[in-house]
């Protein structure tokens, strides 16, 4: 029988959770004809088929392809298949649990209830059930005590004839955590956060594919005006550091190392600035008090795109084909930002320039305003700071409300979810707690709970823990740590309730985006840059702000608060504004 005799005979429908696994690769990397198993609910198929062919199945069922991980997806990517939608178990289980690991054997463990400590391991003899009854059958992917067989969970399931029944147990597994998620009782739609939580790990595989597009040429020239000409040698590399280390140094008498922050501390020091650290901001406020620290904020800039982004990081990561790639990921375990490896979340702006169009395109640019403050308002629920949210600056009003300045007005905003107390912000905080009373609540209740040790979810359901203090601290430490999970609670509501409408903002964009060979190449935390024919440009921009209007219609229904996007089409990141 073939698959599509196999799919038509059981009244498969558009949407339905069809799970996919893909065996072994190849030398290249590529999944072998006989390498995929697929499973939905009218039953389940393996047999020989590439990957090409299920080009076939999406376009006329158009699945949801359910898998263990992001892995199967990026084989689909690779082989040139775009599929719609999908459901990621390792995405969704840190979405219901929290936390970073999700390997099969985790997920499966957590949706029957069994403790983690229990799992078995690789090499563990397999032979006794838990009541002591031998002869347990190794086809079996699931042993006596409901846990996955060590064995198939370490690669065993790659086998031709057990493809099939690994993707039927991602099937099980998609069902259970589709139940838990129905019974969640958060503010959005837990479900709905799933959906979107897979497509942007759908989506970080299309990234990782296609790349960022780099002037390759102007990279260096941007690198080469900070550190120098590309060095020959390992000597003319040295001679360049000990070039940038004079340029310091020959300000303050002695020797210091200015990679070690104690003997930065220590240089500092021998001209009168005693600080507790070395970070950057807080060098920022003695500009002006000696030369030495001018000179030691542009020694890092230097010193960062030299170890950083330098000449090897263009070399590792550009390809011929002058794309920046490196590997996405939807979540970065903790609130639930996409992130990023080969310095796409932190590219220095120094280095935006080289970030440009290929001939005949255009980067079309939107950077989500203001957005923390504006979620606040959506899932505290708050009236008063919801009408706030009405105009493109939500801090004027608010300044006007308080009856303050608008720089003590957004101080006060960010104070209040990010947790400082002191100076400026403790005194408008005051005002905060009689303006917006509900906003404040809500992060207040969210505070204690992280004091406490208390897990907090956001509100399209994510789980974020909260750590456990370290037996035998004093009682000034474990207040400390107390705090400090507080404050990190209050943060992680708001932020992980942004991430989720950036995703689902960005996802969004991907689907709609295609007709117009609009390509999603980068996600930094509040900015979405879209790569897009010259023609469709001002179509994409417009499209950019009706899929923030969709999206957040999806997010939260209640359309009391208002986002906004600060959109334009360019030609090199640096141009935006």
């Amino acid at each position: 029988m073939t698959l599509d005799q196999a799919l038509a005979g059981s009244r498969f429908g558009r949407g339905d959770l069809l799970a996919l696994a893909i065996g072994p690769l190849d030398d290249a990397g590529r999944a072998s004809e006989q390498a995929i198993g697929l499973a939905w609910s009218g039953g389940s198929w393996a047999g020989p088929l590439e990957i090409a062919r299920l080009t076939e199945v999406e376009s006329r069922w158009r699945p949801r392809w359910t898998c263990w991980s992001v892995a199967p997806l990026r084989i689909l990517v690779a082989g040139g298949l775009r599929v719609a939608t999908c459901w990621d178990l390792a995405a969704v289980h840190r979405l219901l649990f929290g936390g970073w690991r999700a390997t099969p054997e985790l997920v499966w463990a957590a949706l029957h209830d069994l403790p983690a400590e229990t799992l078995p391991t690789a090499g563990q003899l397999d032979l006794l059930g838990p009541s002591g009854e031998e002869g347990t059958d190794p086809e079996q992917p699931v042993r006596p005590d409901g846990h996955l067989r060590p064995e198939w969970t370490s690669g065993g399931w790659a086998r031709a004839e057990r493809l099939a029944r690994w993707a039927e147990l991602a099937g099980q597994a998609a069902l259970l955590q589709q139940r838990r998620l129905t019974a969640l009782r958060v503010g959005g739609d837990p479900l709905a956060t799933a959906r979107s939580e897979s497509a942007a790990e759908l989506l970080g595989a299309e990234l990782s594919q296609d790349g960022l597009p780099i002037d390759l040429a102007r990279a260096e020239q941007l690198i080469g005006a900070v550190i120098g000409p590309r060095p020959r040698t390992a000597e003319e590399a040295a001679a360049q550091r000990e070039r940038r280390d004079a340029d310091v140094l020959g300000l303050v008498p002695g020797e210091y190392d200015l990679r070690n922050p104690g003997s930065v501390r220590a240089m500092l020091a021998r001209i009168g600035i005693e600080v507790p650290d070395t970070r950057s901001w807080r060098l920022e406020a003695f500009r002006g008090v000696h030369p030495a620290i001018e000179a030691l904020l542009s020694w890092r800039k230097a010193e960062r795109i030299a170890t950083t982004y330098g000449y090897d990081w263009l070399d590792r990561n550009v390809g011929p084909d002058g794309r920046l790639r490196g590997e996405w990921t939807g979540s970065d375990g903790g609130a639930g930002r996409m992130t990023a490896s080969a310095g796409l979340h932190s590219l220095p702006a120094e280095l935006r320039a080289a970030v440009a169009a290929q001939p005949g395109h255009v980067l079309v640019r939107a950077d989500l305003g203001q957005i923390e403050p504006r979620v606040l308002a959506a899932i505290s629920g708050d009236r008063e700071l919801a009408r706030a949210t009405a105009g493109p600056d939500l801090y004027a009003p608010v300044a006007e409300r308080l009856k303050v300045d608008r720089p003590t007005a957004k101080i006060a905003v960010l104070a209040a979810m990010y947790g400082q107390t002191s100076g400026t912000a403790g005194a408008a905080l005051k005002g905060l707690e009689s303006a917006y009373p509900v906003a404040m609540r809500f992060l207040r209740q969210a505070y204690e709970a992280g004091r406490a040790g208390q897990s907090v979810r956001t509100y399209g359901g994510r789980l974020v823990r909260m750590w456990q203090s370290q037996p035998g601290l004093s009682p000034e430490a474990e207040r400390a740590t107390a705090a400090a999970r507080g404050r990190y609670a209050r943060n992680a509501v708001v932020q992980g309730a942004a991430a989720e409408l950036f995703k689902v903002w960005a996802v969004t964009v991907r689907a709609r985006g295609s007709a117009l060979a609009a390509q999603v190449v980068l996600c930094l935390h509040d900015e979405l840059l879209v790569h897009t024919p010259a023609a469709h440009g001002e179509q994409v921009r417009q499209l950019l702000a009706d899929c923030l209007v969709e999206a957040v219609h999806r997010w939260a229904p209640d359309r009391s608060v208002h986002f906004v996007a600060d959109l334009s089409v360019i030609e090199r990141w640096s141009e935006a504004k």
